[in-house]
């Protein structure tokens, strides 16, 4: 394996220009699914290697359970200064299963507060909440439900409400808690990709923006409530997940909605810049996918051979 066995560890360091690409050269709908993919698989990968790492750097140290024959010299030789490796990995593992467990845990926790709060408020899809703090949101479960206060409905005029609401069955309907999650997850089980995180944060709430163009026919409309929405409500409620209600850039989210609409196209040619960022991304990952298997199937057939029957 060599020096490539510590690959998908630092590969993720491509998703930074790439993240800025894609978040403003893709349609949102293409970006959101290409950024969520290639942060989902090169923290997979980043943790494969890790637990790569561990069991070559550890099969040595007395008490360990694994097989004798795992110690041997041609086993550590496959993983470059294998004993100093081996024995970081062990913390970095520990840290990033803590790390995305504890954000599992709040994420359902604040999922489940937040039904519960809502179990006696009357609408099936839509609760209104009589509170003086304007917010809005949409929370996941079922057929999903939108959550909005009556301090923010008293505050858009009626065409702004019925952006505000396709905005948040956009949310619903693509199911962009799980693209946001897994990105959240992503970033925990390795740093480099915390911007593909902040950029699927972006790009998600563009996809809803631009959903919600359609459905109401004027992008004006929903460019004024966002910025009002925004105006009104500068930070999200404390007891809601960031997944939950994430606002993301809004000066950036207007002005995209004061342009054009973005083409929907499903792949970009790679002789353009929006196809380079593209198609880098998914090199990116591949890349990452491929190291790791490699590493994983050469490291299974060192350890087999070195197995006693």
């Amino acid at each position: 394996m060599g020096v490539f066995v510590f690959l998908p560890l630092v590969l993720p360091l491509s998703a930074w220009p790439v993240a800025r690409l894609a978040a403003t050269r893709l349609h949102p709908r293409t970006a959101t699914r290409l950024l969520t993919a290639v942060a989902v698989v090169m923290a997979v990968c980043s943790m494969l290697c890790l637990a790569l790492l561990m069991v070559v750097g550890t099969a040595q140290l007395p008490g360990n359970p694994l097989p004798d024959g795992w110690s041997d010299p041609e086993v550590r030789a496959a993983v470059p200064h294998d004993e100093v490796a081996g024995r970081a990995a062990i913390p970095a593992l520990a840290v990033v299963a803590a790390a995305c467990a504890r954000t599992l845990r709040r994420h359902r926790r604040v999922t489940r507060r937040a039904r519960r709060a809502l179990a006696g408020v009357p609408g099936r899809t839509v609760a209104v909440l009589p509170d003086s703090t304007p917010y809005a949101y949409a929370l996941p479960g079922g057929r999903g439900r939108i959550v909005v206060t009556t301090a923010l409905l008293a505050g858009l005029a009626p065409a702004e409400r019925r952006a505000l609401f396709a905005h948040e069955r956009a949310h619903l309907s693509a199911r962009h808690h799980r693209h946001l999650l897994a990105a959240h997850l992503a970033a925990r089980a390795n740093p480099f990709l915390r911007p593909l995180r902040t950029a699927v944060v972006y790009t998600a709430e563009r996809w809803a923006d631009e959903e919600a163009a359609r459905a109401v026919g004027d992008r004006r409309t929903v460019a004024r409530a966002i910025g009002k929405a925004a105006l009104l409500s500068p930070a999200a409620p404390a007891p809601t997940l960031a997944a939950l209600a994430a606002a993301g850039p809004v000066p950036r989210r207007v002005a995209a909605l004061l342009a054009p609409a973005p083409v929907a196209r499903t792949w970009p040619s790679a002789f353009t810049s929006v196809g380079l960022a593209a198609w880098g991304a998914a090199a990116g990952a591949l890349v990452s996918a491929m190291s790791s298997a490699n590493s994983a199937v050469t490291l299974f057939l060192v350890l087999h051979a070195a197995t006693p029957l």
